[in-house]
């Protein structure tokens, strides 16, 4: 048998036979969904570029 830790509280957890899977049980699996429903996790975003910086105007047509 394989155990994992639940993302949650960490708790070595057994994925066979378990429904909660990956979590250890349906509270923290519905602790992790409370969590995506109030936007606390955040995908990173890729910093925006300003106008100017790193360019170099080769290869543009008409220079």
């Amino acid at each position: 048998m394989t155990l994992r830790p639940c993302p949650i509280c960490r708790t070595p957890t057994a994925w066979e036979g378990n429904p909660f899977k990956p979590f250890c049980s349906e509270r923290c699996r519905l602790r992790d969904l409370g969590a995506w429903a109030s936007e606390s996790y955040r995908v990173p975003e890729k910093p925006q570029e300003e106008d100017g910086e790193g360019w170099s105007g080769e290869g543009e047509e008409g220079v």
